[in-house]
């Protein structure tokens, strides 16, 4: 159990999924001078908002998390877990282990561009309304279609936003939304945050954030890192 402080923020880094779409485990997958994970990994443990984190992984990389871990020498990861049968399963698993944090910022592991601005920004926001994530503008006109791939209606534009992570919360708050909410298949937290009747903002993610998912996202990934090694 964590320390009860008062702002106290626990990072939850999701990563048990089994990279169907990539083809092979993507996370611990060469990305410039590190694996994948560790881009993430090595932001968190050095933000100074960040007291502990949760690693969740599969019973595939178990062990390859806990070398990554011990090899780098991360001291703020307080434990490493097995994940779910969802996405939520896991962050599930993960909230258990950090009972006591005031806050709770969940990551993708698959996400390397975390930046501690980023995180910075999310926790201020968080204070103030209870649920943050990052996110950004889209681009790209949005069609709504219906079951016969008919359009159906065209959004504002201005008023759709692509969701990424970190996502942060109130820990209790997050824990009530599971409690209520869990059992209903959903994308991310704030899905549950929402169906459980509590606000989240948004605030601004980055458009480098790429999640990866298939092998053309971790060749965007590769420039990004490519140009930050360069900066």
């Amino acid at each position: 159990m964590m320390p009860r402080l008062a702002e106290t923020l626990g990072v939850i880094v999701v990563a048990a999924g089994v990279s169907q779409r990539f083809g092979g485990d993507k996370l611990f997958r060469r990305l410039g001078d590190r694996p994948v994970l560790a881009w993430s990994l090595d932001t968190l443990d050095q933000a100074p908002e960040v007291e502990a984190i949760v690693l969740v992984l599969n019973a595939a990389n178990l062990e390859r998390g806990r070398r990554l871990v011990a090899r780098r020498g991360y001291g703020k990861v307080r434990a490493i877990t097995l994940g779910g049968t969802r996405r939520q399963d896991s962050v599930w698993n993960g909230l258990a282990i950090l009972d006591g944090v005031r806050w709770v910022a969940v990551h993708d592991g698959a996400r390397p561009f975390i930046t501690p601005d980023m995180l910075a920004r999310g926790l201020d926001v968080a204070r103030d309304v209870g649920g943050a994530v990052a996110a950004v503008p889209v681009k790209d006109t949005i069609k709504i279609i219906s079951d016969a791939n008919l359009i159906e209606r065209t959004p504002d534009r201005a008023r759709v936003w692509a969701a990424q992570t970190p996502q942060i919360f109130r820990y209790d708050h997050l824990v009530e939304a599971y409690r209520r909410c869990g059992a209903i298949d959903v994308t991310d937290d704030a899905e549950l945050m929402e169906r459980a009747g509590m606000p989240v903002a948004v605030f601004p993610g980055s458009y480098e954030n790429v999640k990866i998912t298939t092998v053309e996202d971790y060749e965007v990934a590769r420039a990004i890192a490519r140009r930050r090694r360069c900066a």
